[in-house]
């Protein structure tokens, strides 16, 4: 008990925030292509989503151990840094979200606490090696392995089908959606719930409260998994609108092999212990997908806008957190409290923002484009 401090409280309190932003974040991931060709009812494929997410949080810690041992030098870091990064990564997430372009909630993660340690302790304190060797060549390999994968299965299943009749084809995909939707949810707890885990993780190890190397204690693996589960049932609706009808005409055949190629890259990346983005995975299969059936539209202008926000992520939340941990690292108790002062008032006008065009799930299907921008629609849309 003697290793419980405030500063470690609130550290481990804005870990889970950021669990549940990334929860409400990557909802879209799992579900986007199922609730856009009608598969799963919106609410229903969001407490799915939910279950499963909190179910894969169990299944392993070895991107925990990423986290926790392998991009930071834990030896050098301090629970304000920790606060700092995860500051950046939060406010870079409910940005993203204003605007309905599904960015990478991992790479938030990640740029936010290099950010804040580099700034914090100076460039030994980070493993750039293993940032390169986990994250960023992973950033560009898996949505392109899963984009061809999908392609290929889309080209594949229109071949071997295509003297079905189409609305018998759609009604037997829907069935087979609900499986694949419901494998990228539980792959997507898999991944993304242990990056938290392994925040906690390190937090703990930082104050001496666990040794150097540890895993994830079962508080840990629990609390982070029912902490993305709750932000994955709230529903991130306007995502979901983007991946769902902005990117391509989703039909369940693509919905089917988008999931499918998205989960196996996702669960094979969690057991090599890659942080990877789930929602390039994801993105990457969708627009494999479009590509794979012929006469489908790919809209390359929501593309490129979502390429943008992946290039940008890791330096613009890398940036926050940097700022944030000068503060925090500079002014001690009196900066903390300024930062956290600072990012609650931020995070309150995004949402105020994000309330004049409000997106549910009663209207995220009505859009058959998407334009990606915060201003409010028209009225009727």
């Amino acid at each position: 008990m003697s290793h419980i401090t405030f500063l470690l409280v609130m550290v481990i309190v804005t870990a889970l925030a950021f669990d549940f932003t990334n929860g409400f974040h990557d909802t879209a991931n799992a579900m986007a292509t199922s609730i856009a060709t009608g598969a799963l009812p919106p609410r229903v494929a969001v407490l799915v989503s939910a279950v499963l997410n909190v179910v894969g949080a169990f299944l392993s810690t070895a991107v925990a151990r990423t986290i926790s041992g392998g991009i930071v030098n834990d030896g050098l870091i301090t629970l304000g840094m920790i606060f700092a990064g995860l500051v950046g990564a939060i406010l870079w997430n409910l940005l993203t979200w204003l605007v309905g372009l599904p960015s990478s909630s991992s790479h938030a993660l990640i740029g936010g606490l290099v950010g804040a340690v580099w700034v914090g302790a100076g460039l030994k304190a980070v493993n750039f090696a293993e940032v390169f060797e986990k994250i960023i060549i992973p950033a560009f390999a898996a949505p392109v392995v899963a984009g061809i994968a999908a392609l290929l299965a889309t080209h594949l299943v229109h071949r071997l089908s295509g003297r079905a009749h189409e609305k018998s084809l759609d009604q037997g995909f829907r069935f087979g959606q609900i499986g694949s939707a419901s494998m990228v949810s539980l792959a997507h707890g898999t991944n993304d719930a242990q990056k938290t885990m392994g925040v906690i993780t390190l937090s703990l190890i930082s104050t001496g409260a666990l040794p150097t190397g540890a895993g994830p204690p079962i508080w840990v693996v629990l609390t982070a998994g029912l902490a993305i589960g709750l932000g994955t049932y709230l529903g991130g609706w306007r995502i979901i609108r983007t991946l769902g009808r902005g990117l391509t005409d989703i039909r369940s055949p693509q919905g089917f092999t988008a999931e499918t190629a998205s989960a196996t890259v996702i669960l094979t990346s969690a057991h090599l212990g890659f942080a990877l983005s789930t929602t390039q995975v994801c993105s990457g299969s969708i627009i494999g997908a479009g590509l794979g059936r012929r006469r489908a539209e790919v809209r390359w202008s929501t593309a490129r806008r979502m390429a943008v926000a992946w290039l940008i992520t890791l330096p613009a939340a890398g940036l926050i957190g940097g700022g944030a941990s000068a503060l925090v690292v500079n002014g001690g108790t009196a900066g903390t409290v300024a930062v956290a002062v600072a990012a609650v008032a931020a995070a309150a006008v995004i949402y105020l923002l994000s309330r004049r065009s409000p997106v549910t799930a009663d209207n995220v299907n009505d859009a058959s484009t998407v334009t990606v921008n915060p201003q409010p629609a028209p009225a009727g849309s």
